[in-house]
């Protein structure tokens, strides 16, 4: 049986930092939130991060949004996220699980997860950072703990295995929530949901994508190649 996006029980997060797409996304009700990062905002040219953030946030006011620290000084890390986590009740702090130098995050979610700031604790790639990031978090304190499937993926490694493990890890914390990330192709949607994450955080291409094609039929879907094929090459004028 063919299934749809609609069918799915994970919860689609929106991935990007283009306002105009945000703002869409956000209006759709298959969206459930949003999410970013430092370089998605780069490759979207922009230069202020507060002004952008409280800008969103003017329209995002239910849907949960993710915003990222960019500090890389633990101390600082914890000021930015006090700050940012105060723009909005429906804000998620990301934190990263090490700094550049490689050294743990896991003190400093622990402290903020005991001042009740929402996090979403990301970049993680190992059963073992899940296990340490289970250990710190506040069980009573909503929480997102994002595992780079997609970048597990790109190593050769199927991610299904760990992503499964990683939900068992967090069976004892019943506000936390597992969230596919990295997603490459709109399959990995399908298997994030398949496999019991919580939430699948999707680039904005890729969504376009999925609502596109899921659920096409294939022999249509091969014909439609095929035309395109033949349209290409009668656009270049190739002769033999």
């Amino acid at each position: 049986m063919k299934r749809t996006l609609k069918d799915l029980t994970v919860k689609i997060y929106a991935d990007g930092a283009d306002k105009a797409g945000m703002l869409k996304l956000n209006a759709d009700p298959l969206i459930q939130g949003l999410t970013t990062n430092p370089t998605l905002m780069r490759k979207a040219g922009l230069t202020d991060f507060e002004a952008f953030a409280r800008d969103i946030l003017q329209t995002i006011t239910v849907k949960p949004l993710s915003l990222e620290v960019f500090s890389d000084e633990f101390s600082e890390m914890k000021r930015q996220g006090l700050k940012i986590n105060g723009w909005g009740k429906n804000v998620y702090v990301k934190i990263p699980i090490t700094n550049s130098r490689g050294e743990s995050a896991l003190p400093l979610i622990k402290e903020l997860a005991a001042e009740g700031v929402k996090l979403n604790v990301t970049a993680l790639l190992t059963v073992e950072q899940v296990k340490g990031v289970a250990a710190a978090l506040n069980p009573k304190v909503p929480a997102v703990v994002s595992v780079f499937a997609g970048r597990i993926a790109d190593t050769g490694v199927d991610p299904v295995g760990i992503m499964a493990e990683s939900k068992n890890i967090l069976i004892g914390l019943p506000q936390a929530e597992l969230l596919w990330a990295s997603v490459r192709e709109v399959l990995n949607i399908f298997q994030s949901n398949d496999c019991g994450c919580h939430i699948v955080t999707v680039p904005h291409d890729i969504l376009g994508k999925a609502q596109k094609m899921t659920g096409m039929d294939l022999t249509e879907l091969s014909l439609d190649t095929v035309k395109m094929f033949a349209n290409d090459a009668a656009a270049a004028g190739f002769k033999l």
